[in-house]
């Protein structure tokens, strides 16, 4: 499997404020580059400083394809994680900024000319509201964005005032500033972590400046405490917290997010605006030691010390779109797995049956699901993977989509749980307006489903966690163990396996072999006595369970070649051609459409390729200093397209080109039929005991019925 890093994908349209919001956080900083960007193993790495008189801008680039985005998200600049299918979002800290993008062969249209202003603007509004606002909608009733004392304070509050529904939760890691990673849990009897129940997990802030991902997750606790306790309350809430046990951690990056909150607002969106730290504060091996002393919140190397901790996973880590250098702010850490902060998650979800998971994040109006790289494949689960994203996104009106489906990332934690765990995972990046957007619109607004949200009317984020919480009832979402066991007895599923990285891409741009890291996954029942029913997840991996495809309705078109206009362009001109893409009903079925030029002669010429829709709308273009440049069509509707051939560089009579069209149908399913068990031990809690040992195998939306779970298996 081929992998690949890259910033998390965005969608749909963004409003100037919302870019305050990314502004204010993205742009915090101005950007630690190579002195060579284009020597990455330059260990003398400098901290770029900018002209004061050069603004900070936010741009959308023009880039139509995946391998655009790719293209842009690893030039060495201010890339934001607002992407969609036109381009993907970059802040420019001046002249030189524009140039790399420029170089590299991009156009954008701006879309904030000075997010310095805008972020004060945002300040301001936030004073505005909390002024005139004492009690806002919210389940809390807040009105301005806590800090991490606040969280911390409301947890504990939240514990006294309903003891018998909630068990304070301390991860078992500290961070690297040696801070406790807390969060609730929230069920009846919830002490009784043995109850069997399935687990909804929602956590915020894997990064520190997506202030509105902390406060989405910790709004959901009071709604479902408060609607459970109310005799009139959301009738839903009851069956919830009978059936399931929500667990959620507001602040997964508490050192981050304690700098980023209590930050000096300098609004310079420079390299040490502490406001727009996005890692957590580990210092990399690879650090140069100029930038590795001082402490996270006051050192040479500002807010971009530290690990991206959703680049840190160890499923698929080390591919493209994550970084290999240490001043990145997508910098993967120097090895899988690595960090204290991603240790407690993965920890805790190896510990507990979490069969429904959602990582909140900001911005982009987008619910993100497995597969995060195109190489790895469908989910063998995608048909009902992806209609439990619809009905997510049928509240929020956020775009449901796989991850790749923008661009590949790798080393996030969903890419890491779902293969390996089986349970469903999802990121929501909450909002079109920036990191942290006025509280009134990216937590009020998007929670609630208000004005000027897009959900507005729907329910929004609530409505979507509580659908969230309904599916980890929904035993078609996971597994199901049944039987007998005697009181006082524990019974426990275990599993351990070893899995490959991606193959890890080096500093130096060169791939190397994969890394190998193990997980083990343990979880305990303990009986009361008589009949149990126990939720789990299947007990085989969906890394090797297969992938999804779909039978093919016909064959592929047969290839058909571009003609070229009569004469050459000149250089920065362009000609046209046209093509037909056939359908169902001319008998052919084309999964992917790939438009091909190439040309003879000498290396310094360059034709890239932009190819427009039926609709006049850009759909795929090639500029990537290839021969030939492939533009890749994905599910290609019929009709006429028009090929846009540029002559970017030195194309004459001798170096003119050619070009074809070629087609391929869908891949169909491939299931491997390969098992896995659990292995499934019942032992004497008085004596410790282990008095019986067998292998479980069960499958999404199964049950076994294990009989007595306890009796003794004579032929051991």
């Amino acid at each position: 499997m081929k992998p690949s890093l890259v910033r998390r994908a965005r969608g749909r349209t963004i409003s100037a404020a919302s870019v305050i919001a990314l502004l204010t956080a993205a742009l915090g900083a101005s950007a630690l580059v190579s002195a060579d960007a284009d020597d990455p193993d330059d260990t003398d790495a400098r901290v770029t400083r900018y002209a004061k008189s050069d603004k900070t801008s936010y741009v959308m680039v023009h880039a139509a394809t995946r391998a655009q985005r790719d293209k842009v998200a690893s030039l060495p600049l201010d890339v934001t994680e607002y992407a969609n299918r036109k381009g993907i979002g970059v802040i420019l800290h001046g002249k030189r900024d524009a140039r790399v993008l420029r170089d590299a062969g991009f156009d954008w249209h701006v879309k904030v000319a000075d997010l310095e202003k805008q972020a004060r603007a945002s300040a301001r509004a936030d004073k505005r509201y909390a002024a005139r606002v004492d009690e806002s909608q919210l389940p809390s009733g807040r009105t301005s964005y806590r800090k991490l004392r606040d969280y911390n304070r409301d947890l504990r509050e939240l514990q006294k005032a309903y003891p018998n529904l909630t068990k304070p939760l301390r991860l078992r890691h500290t961070s690297v500033e040696d801070r406790v990673v807390r969060g609730i849990e929230i069920t009846t009897k919830a002490d009784n972590v043995k109850d069997g129940k399935p687990v909804f997990l929602l956590m915020g802030a894997h990064h520190a400046r997506e202030w509105p991902s902390s406060e989405h997750a910790i709004e959901y606790a009071y709604d479902l405490l408060q609607n459970y306790s109310d005799p009139d309350g959301d009738e839903r809430a009851r069956s919830i917290v009978r059936g399931t046990r929500t667990i959620i951690i507001p602040i997964v990056n508490v050192d981050g997010f304690q700098i980023s909150r209590n930050a000096d607002p300098l609004g310079d969106f420079s390299t040490f605006d502490y406001e727009m730290k996005r890692k957590n504060c580990s210092v990399s091996e690879t650090t140069p030691g100029e930038y590795a002393t001082g402490p996270c919140d006051d050192n040479l190397a500002g807010r971009l010390r530290g690990v991206d901790l959703n680049r840190n996973y160890p499923g698929f880590w080390g591919g493209r779109g994550a970084s290999a250098e240490w001043s990145s702010d997508t910098f993967r850490g120097d090895d899988p797995g690595s960090e204290p902060e991603t240790a407690n998650i993965r920890k805790l979800m190896s510990q507990r049956q979490v069969t429904t998971m959602i990582s909140n994040h900001t911005f982009g109006n987008l619910v993100l699901r497995p597969p995060s790289l195109l190489d790895t494949g469908w989910a063998p689960d995608e048909p009902q993977y992806k209609a439990l994203g619809a009905e997510f996104a049928s509240h929020n009106e956020y775009t449901n989509q796989a991850s790749f489906q923008l661009y590949d990332t790798s080393g996030s934690v969903e890419d890491w749980s779902y293969w390996n765990t089986g349970g469903y995972g999802f990121t929501f990046e909450i909002g079109t307006e920036g990191f942290h957007p006025p509280f009134r619109d990216g937590v009020v607004a998007e929670y609630l489903g208000l004005e000027p949200a897009e959900g507005a009317g729907l329910g929004g984020n609530r409505e979507a966690y509580y659908q969230a919480s309904l599916a980890t009832l929904d035993e078609s979402m996971h597994s199901t163990l049944t039987g007998t066991a005697p009181k006082n007895r524990v019974l426990k599923i275990r599993k351990q396996f070893v899995s490959a990285t991606s193959p890890v891409i080096r500093r130096d741009g060169s791939t190397g072999a994969p890394r190998y890291y193990e997980d083990t996954l343990v979880s305990k029942y303990r009986s009361k006595g008589g009949t149990f029913d126990w939720s789990v997840n299947p007990s085989t991996r969906p890394l090797i369970a297969g992938r999804w495809g779909r039978d093919p309705e016909g064959p592929p078109q047969e290839e058909t070649a571009l003609t070229n206009p009569d004469g050459i362009p000149e250089v920065g001109g362009s000609e046209e051609t046209t093509f037909t893409i056939q359908g169902p009903e001319d008998g052919v079925d084309n999964a992917v459409a790939t438009v091909e030029v190439g040309w003879p002669g000498p290396v310094d010429v360059d034709w890239d390729v932009t190819v427009l829709g039926p609709d006049g709308e850009e759909v795929g273009s090639a500029a990537t200093l290839d021969n030939p440049e492939k533009a890749n069509l994905i599910d290609p509707v019929p009709g006429e397209y028009t090929v846009v051939v540029n002559n970017y560089g030195g194309g004459d009579a001798a170096s003119d080109w050619n070009g074809k069209v070629t087609f391929r149908g869908p891949d169909p399913a491939d299931y491997t039929g390969f098992k896995e068990a659990w292995t499934l031990t019942c032992t004497n809690a008085n004596s410790g005991k282990v008095v019986a040992t067998r292998d479980v195998v069960v499958d999404r939306g199964e049950t076994a019925a294990l009989g007595n779970a306890c009796k003794a298996d004579k032929r051991r």
